[in-house]
């Protein structure tokens, strides 16, 4: 238990950040953190701190010991008051009832403030920066009483570098993890290879990358961090190639195959893609926006589903967070609910090509049920059961239930579930020069290469002499299909 006292001792003003410059970006000035003081704290003597960090935490008062804990990590030329205010998670610790921790470097141990993931003698176990982030959790285990069984780490560029090889070094400590715009585990182990990680990782097979994870930690058997994988497919700070990698990288780990176990569309042009581990839980996702730079999805907003501000890196799109923290099932059990619990049994009990059928065990007190569908509600039903119509062909959806009491008030929410429709979305194949597939709109250019809208894969060069096929599956996601194109309905492109 921990007295709400200690939460207001560690309330300080926290009055200067640190902001570089990032090459070829726009540099802006840090928000003033006097602004947050009173609820983003800075907390000293964490432990030796042998990466010579700087340790900011997040505590909403009524968040109980023995709730999660999330450590965020920023960006080069971030703070981590500019992650704390632009991010979104600031919203669902308050909303779910969970602690955040900002681990933050300065220009003292890099010249842009970024994260050392490139550097082997401090983003491995026991070691540097990555021993310093450890030292934060173990504290605010003793400190917040945070549940060690759910810690999650997330991270921004450098941030989302650091962020995997936590995973890999620390796979014990870390529950599940986020990267965004991020690097696969150990993809550089010097700062002169590092470059070439982002615009390129190394074209390694899937459990040559899952081997860097293995030796990470040797000896460790499991179980293993679920991993999301955010990523823009016009950032060119950090390569849509390295979300390919990391995405092999982690499947390998689980074992679970690079084949995807269902896609689903999100706002802001996301295409949401899940590997399931062998209960059918997801163990690793992924998220392509299309179109987006080098930053952290955000989606400013009051909606559920909302979260965040713009500014430079944090760019309107998707709240990353939410949907983050609903895979990493922070959603359950929110605090200041009507204090009805979560139902259980929660199951798909059917599926049709445009319909999800569901059921659960009734709540008692309840005077019903809210339905949500990939995190928007979609229907209150007094019974406990409920079939979703409408839907497209061949897509999964993610559904939760709360039950509501007879005031309105809605209680703890369950995990989700995942439901695919039967069927498929109409696969289209588009057999057209790089010219033409540029002018139609299903690649982009860049540097005087061609990259298809979506998966990021590189065409080769922008002339009227390179042919590819592009097989269209979702809507708007283009892969390479060279080697043949299984079609609903095909077309020859001009």
């Amino acid at each position: 238990m921990r007295p709400s006292i200690l939460r207001r001792l560690f309330r300080c003003v926290v009055t200067t950040a640190v902001l570089g410059v990032l090459p070829a970006l726009p540099a802006t000035a840090a928000p003033a953190l006097a602004a947050a003081a009173d609820t983003l704290h800075q907390v000293t003597g964490f432990g030796s701190n042998p990466g010579n960090l700087q340790m900011f935490a997040y505590t909403p008062a009524h968040v109980p010991a023995g709730s999660p804990l999330v450590v965020a990590l920023h960006g080069c030329t971030q703070s981590a008051n500019a992650y704390h205010t632009n991010s979104g998670w600031p919203k669902f610790a308050d909303a779910w009832g969970f602690d955040v921790v900002y681990p933050q470097t300065t220009s003292a141990n890099n010249a842009l403030s970024c994260f050392s993931w490139f550097d082997a003698a401090k983003s491995t176990r026991g070691r540097g920066e990555a021993a310093s982030v450890v030292q934060m959790v173990e504290y605010a285990q003793r400190t917040y009483g945070s549940d060690g069984r759910r810690v999650y780490v997330t991270g921004l560029s450098a941030g989302g570098g650091m962020t995997a090889n936590l995973l890999a070094a620390y796979p014990d400590v870390f529950a599940g993890g986020s990267v965004a715009a991020g690097l696969p585990a150990q993809c550089a182990t010097s700062q002169a290879a590092a470059s070439g990680c982002q615009t390129g990782p190394q074209k390694l097979t899937p459990a040559q990358w899952g081997d860097k994870v293995r030796a990470s930690y040797p000896g460790y058997a499991g179980p293993w961090p679920r991993v999301a994988i955010w990523q823009g497919t016009s950032d060119y700070t950090v390569y849509p190639a390295n979300a390919t990698a990391l995405r092999d990288q982690w499947t390998d780990v689980w074992g679970v195959g690079q084949t995807p176990d269902g896609t689903s569309t999100l706002p802001g042009n996301t295409t949401r893609t899940v590997y399931h581990d062998a209960s059918g839980k997801p163990a690793v996702e992924t998220y392509s926006l299309a179109g987006m730079g080098h930053g952290l999805p955000v989606n400013p907003g009051t909606g559920a589903a909302q979260c965040g501000s713009t500014a430079a890196y944090f760019l309107n799109t998707v709240c990353s967070a939410y949907h983050t923290g609903v895979f990493w099932g922070l959603d359950r059990g929110a605090p200041g609910g009507g204090g009805l619990p979560a139902p259980s049994g929660l199951r798909v009990t059917g599926v049709t090509s445009d319909s999800a059928s569901l059921s659960w065990s009734p709540v008692a007190g309840a005077a019903s049920y809210v339905v949500h569908r990939d995190g928007t509600k979609t229907a209150s039903t007094a019974g406990a059961s409920f079939t979703d119509t409408g839907l497209a062909a061949g897509v999964s959806y993610r559904y939760t239930v709360a039950a509501v009491d007879t005031s309105g008030a809605v209680g703890a929410t369950t995990a989700a579930v995942t439901a695919t429709t039967t069927g498929g979305a109409t696969v289209r194949c588009h057999t057209a020069s790089n010219y033409a597939h540029v002018t139609a709109g299903r690649a982009r250019t860049s540097g005087g290469y061609v990259y298809a809208i979506g998966s990021g894969q590189n065409m080769g060069l922008y002339n009227t002499f390179v042919t590819h096929t592009l097989k269209e599956s979702p809507a708007g996601y283009f892969v390479i299909a060279d080697s043949g194109c299984q079609a609903g309905s095909s077309e020859k492109s001009p």
